[in-house]
């Protein structure tokens, strides 16, 4: 298992960026989910999950709380997930 880092930053354009590295999973979904929301209480968010290798169901739900909120940087190898979840359809990749 790979530890999950998480960084919020913000981008030379404005939007913010919660950046995180490592699995998203059930040992660490508390500390994901309080990312998420207080990065999305100052508005738009995009998560970048590029350094994420895997991603359970209760990642997949914690960002489809925030779906309206969150534009999303993926790993391609979470691509198949998304898609089979049906978040792919309802917000931006970038």
């Amino acid at each position: 298992m790979t530890p999950l880092a998480l960084e919020t930053s913000r981008r030379d354009d404005g939007n913010r960026v919660l950046t995180a590295t490592g699995e998203i999973d059930l040992s660490n979904i508390a500390d994901f989910s309080r990312a998420l929301d207080d990065a999305t209480a100052d508005g738009p968010l995009v998560v970048d999950l590029r350094a994420v290798d895997y991603l359970d169901s209760s990642g997949i739900n914690a960002l489809f709380a925030h779906v309206d909120q969150v534009s999303l940087l993926i790993n391609p190898v979470l691509e198949p997930v998304l898609t089979v979840s049906g978040l792919i359809p309802l917000v931006h990749v970038e």
